[in-house]
């Protein structure tokens, strides 16, 4: 990011941009043609790669904002929320089952209410608890990387279910982590 920090390139433009990727891989997952999948799951991923260059910029060019901030948190619901609709969609016009439409509407409802847990979270406590659940030097974020192998070995249908159950539980553990947040912050008072 070093070199992009000396031009006019901003962390909000490297977001939109990110968010524009998304959509378009998104996209190419719902044509549900086979080579459109494999291009989709490709952009996705340098979508979401990318997405994660804004902060470090904004950070090198003393250019953190609210604003920022909330957008990233936006563009990210938005770029899964898309990318569900888009597998759901790919799925279901290449012969699937009419569920592989619902199941994208659970997902991207878990996930927005996941975003506004974290965002209250992050608002209300004095101590938040970690946005992601980790393991080593790994985020539970960092799976979405997975979705191009997976697609390329052709077990995508298997990723969507396994990705959209595991949204639900993820939005489950924010929502624990959330209430013992609360209840540790009122046990201090």
């Amino acid at each position: 990011m070093r070199p992009l920090a000396k031009t006019p390139v901003t962390p909000n433009q490297i977001t939109a941009f990110s968010l524009i990727l998304s959509l378009a891989g998104a996209g190419l997952f719902a044509w549900g043609d086979g080579a459109a999948i494999h291009w989709g799951a490709g952009v996705f991923m340098i979508s979401r790669f990318i997405d994660h260059m804004d902060g470090e910029l904004a950070r090198l060019t003393g250019q953190t904002s609210r604003f920022g901030y909330f957008f990233d948190g936006i563009v990210g619901v938005i770029a899964y929320a898309a990318l569900f609709i888009g597998m759901g969609i790919g799925l279901w016009r290449g012969g699937g089952e009419l569920w592989m439409l619902f199941l994208p509407v659970v997902a991207g409802v878990a996930i927005t209410i996941n975003a506004v847990l974290q965002f209250r979270m992050e608002a209300t406590l004095d101590n938040p608890p970690p946005t992601y659940p980790s393991w080593g030097p790994f985020e539970l974020e960092d799976g979405i990387y997975l979705i191009g192998p997976i697609t390329w070995a052709g077990f995508l249908t298997l990723f969507f279910v396994f990705s959209a159950a595991g949204a639900v539980v993820y939005t489950l553990w924010t929502l624990t982590m959330a209430l013992r947040g609360r209840q540790g912050q009122r046990n201090q008072t």
